[in-house]
């Protein structure tokens, strides 16, 4: 940290652990919040692991659509998360990007390092998945999480109302069958995801007069 910065430093073990779970749909900006985190908490010179999984870079980074990005830990499902960080001499934090695709066993090790060793958690990822069903991981973050954000960058429907819920689009329709996980963004990809409201989920409209959702 430099004399010009405003942060202060911080010390390990100052007050208790946290576990925090920001969420929101794709597009509102959780993992340029989880960059911005990691830099704040580092430059007040605490130490930090910044986790992932599935980012959609296709390797271990968290990557935004801003341009931001660094390497990660991948997150595989029999990682173990305590004993990753007791690998390391000390860590204060973990930034745990697209925390939704973790196991459930994951989160509670999440818990249990902040719980008995004091380690600060911020998780960050969907609530649900394409079917506006919850990922496992995402309700049981829900169920455990001292605080659960809802990320305030707006992300509209293509109708104007803000955007809630996460379609996945498979040529040119809505889908509501198939794996709970498929890595895909909002570009114009085959399978491709789309951000909106809950009437249109619902109903399946995407816009511009393209036709509802199919069976798959």
């Amino acid at each position: 940290m430099t004399d010009l910065s405003a942060l202060s430093p911080v010390p390990s073990g100052s007050r208790a652990a946290v576990l925090k779970f920001y969420f929101g749909p794709m597009d509102c900006g959780k993992s340029t919040l989880a960059l911005q985190m990691n830099y704040n908490h580092s430059r007040q010179g605490r130490r930090g692991l910044v986790l992932t999984k599935h980012d959609r870079s296709g390797g271990p980074r968290v990557t935004s659509r801003i341009g931001l990005g660094r390497e990660a830990v991948e997150v595989i499902d029999d990682l173990n998360l305590v004993e990753l960080v007791r690998e390391h001499d000390r860590i204060d934090y973990l930034i745990c990007d697209e925390a939704c695709f973790y196991t459930v066993a994951q989160i509670e090790q999440l818990a249990d390092l902040v719980d008995l060793h004091g380690v600060d958690v911020y998780a960050f990822g969907l609530a649900s998945d394409f079917r506006s069903v919850m990922f496992p991981a995402a309700q049981r973050l829900f169920e455990l999480a001292d605080e659960v954000c809802r990320l305030q960058v707006e992300v509209l429907c293509w109708c104007g109302r803000p955007g809630l819920l996460n379609g996945r689009i498979v040529g040119g329709r809505l889908v509501r069958t198939g794996e709970q996980v498929v890595i895909g963004d909002t570009d114009a990809s085959r399978v491709r995801y789309q951000v909106l409201c809950r009437r249109h989920h619902r109903s399946g409209l995407l816009g511009e007069g393209m036709p509802a959702q199919t069976a798959q």
